[in-house]
């Protein structure tokens, strides 16, 4: 199975964020799974570094570096960017370019808190919650 982890994921499992950081981290934990293969969009690591910043250098880049060994870094085309430009359905644009990266990771579902943001995705999209429960 193919996951592709939508950024608030990862920011949940690296700034243990409270509320969210036990689902975040039982997810990533099961992506080193050999039957689970976790995946993030290369724009993913870019607003991650972005958003780190007040992190020191040292500790953002070993944790950016821990999550690549973990997961698979995926990207898209260039025409599969202007499509989804040309896609004014899907809201979020961030969120219609994570869409073609799970596609072209040949993704099985995404993970996001946000699935309202996926409403128009061609993937599969599952909280992390919902993802965990089909795994009992």
């Amino acid at each position: 199975m193919v996951l592709l982890l939508d950024i608030n994921i990862i920011l949940d499992y690296l700034l243990k964020r409270e509320e969210f950081y036990y689902n975040a981290k039982r997810i990533i934990e099961k992506c080193s799974d050999e039957n689970i293969n976790g995946c993030i969009a290369l724009h993913t690591i870019t607003t991650m570094w972005y958003l780190l910043r007040k992190v020191p250098d040292d500790q953002r880049r070993s944790a950016l570096k821990s999550i690549c060994e973990l997961l698979q870094i995926v990207g898209t085309t260039h025409d599969e960017v202007i499509k989804a430009l040309d896609t004014p359905e899907f809201k979020d644009f961030e969120d219609c370019i994570q869409t073609k990266c799970a596609k072209n990771a040949k993704a099985d579902f995404i993970i996001s808190r946000n699935k309202q943001d996926f409403s128009e995705s061609e993937i599969p999209v599952l909280t992390p919650q919902e993802w965990l429960e089909l795994q009992k």
